[in-house]
């Protein structure tokens, strides 16, 4: 198949605000129409969205559609599926379990979930709570599933989810909009943190950065994010943007001599969940820290491309590195980025994973090579 209409419903792609959607939508959605694909996307007009919008159209020319409730777009939605190549759901999105039926009963070609939050839906799961995304029924009825994270997640979706054919759809970054920048002053900084605040993150930010700025007193230290408390334990070295938009991201980056990846709870315990700004931030040239967890070395090659780092100590001796040092890093972790997590990259999977689909000769799997 070529030049396919695709369906989308999901969280959101308008806005970045305190959620990790919608940068990964608007590369691949741009990466697809580059490659002859046409995409309707629907969102639900919320809110918190709507005054934090950053987007009203899609990338490369797609339909972006807003609705106020599902009732309100029922019968435009289910022309939209009736007719699409390829109908997707995703995690989070609102009503989901509805739309997701509403796909399901549709003829569309290929009906499609796409989790970007396995972890959590399968956290959610182990705690005697159903997330509302997931239709009653499990996910037997789709002809594929995709996960944002590998290994083990994608077995338990099939086996506590009924989905039959599986598959990873890691995370990407679009490197027409993430590349190297001159630095921009009120964002210089030794080390940076790019994320929303999380409670499950908060024990490894507090050891890993915030230890690290207490016994670095001369260095500077930057966190841009939404929805820290008020009562978090500020440094005086230590500066804080409330929320940088994509646009803004890669001067972030390319304003920090290092940057910081700190993985969510739920993530580092099933792993192969490369944060998107884990790539980012290696394509716009910034040396990158981790926190370790299973998989990354599928993704980038610790010592080499990325270190880890497990106490203030390791992050003390990482900012102690040459510059030339920090450069070879960064250098190496950006040309393996730019070759295989591109938006690019992803869309070509996605098409490969989809014309499987249509042609199952093989369970999907066996053929994604999922540890």
């Amino acid at each position: 198949m070529s030049g396919w209409n695709i369906a989308i419903f999901g969280l959101t792609v308008s806005s970045s605000w305190g959620n990790g959607h919608a940068t990964l939508w608007r590369g691949l959605l741009r990466a697809l129409s580059d490659r002859g694909h046409h995409v309707t996307f629907f969102e639900k007009d919320v809110q918190y969205y709507r005054d934090a919008r950053d987007l009203t159209e899609l990338p490369g020319g797609g339909e972006l559609q807003f609705y106020p409730d599902l009732d309100g777009v029922r019968a435009a939605a289910q022309q939209a599926l009736d007719s699409a190549d390829v109908a997707i759901v995703t995690s989070y999105c609102p009503e989901g379990s509805q739309v997701a039926q509403m796909l399901l009963e549709s003829k569309a070609g290929l009906k499609v979930f796409y989790d970007l939050d396995t972890p959590v839906t399968l956290r959610s799961l182990d705690s005697g709570e159903r997330p509302e995304y997931l239709p009653p029924d499990g996910l037997a009825g789709f002809d594929l599933v995709l996960s944002y994270t590998g290994g083990r997640a994608l077995t338990e979706l099939q086996q506590r989810l009924g989905a039959r054919n599986v598959a990873p759809l890691y995370g990407w970054v679009d490197p027409l909009q993430h590349h190297p920048v001159p630095p921009q002053e009120h964002y210089l900084c030794d080390l940076s943190y790019l994320g929303t605040y999380a409670p499950d993150r908060q024990p490894a930010l507090d050891r890993l950065f915030l230890e690290t700025a207490r016994r670095l007193p001369e260095r500077a230290f930057l966190i841009g994010g939404a929805q820290y408390p008020a009562d978090f334990p500020w440094t005086s070295n230590l500066f804080f943007h409330r929320h940088v938009p994509p646009a803004a991201h890669p001067a972030f980056f390319s304003s920090s001599q290092w940057t910081l990846n700190i993985t969510r709870e739920a993530m580092a315990e099933y792993g192969f969940c490369p944060s998107g700004r884990l790539f980012e931030a290696a394509s716009c040239g910034t040396p990158l820290l981790s926190d370790q967890w299973e998989g990354l070395d599928t993704f980038l090659t610790p010592g080499e491309q990325i270190l880890l780092v497990d106490s203030p100590d390791d992050v003390v001796h990482a900012l102690q590195r040459s510059p030339e040092e920090r450069n070879r890093i960064a250098r190496q972790a950006r040309d393996r980025v730019l070759v295989e997590h591109t938006a690019d990259a992803r869309a070509k999977t996605l098409e490969s994973l989809l014309e499987q689909a249509w042609h199952p000769a093989v369970p999907t799997l066996a053929i994604a090579g999922a540890r």
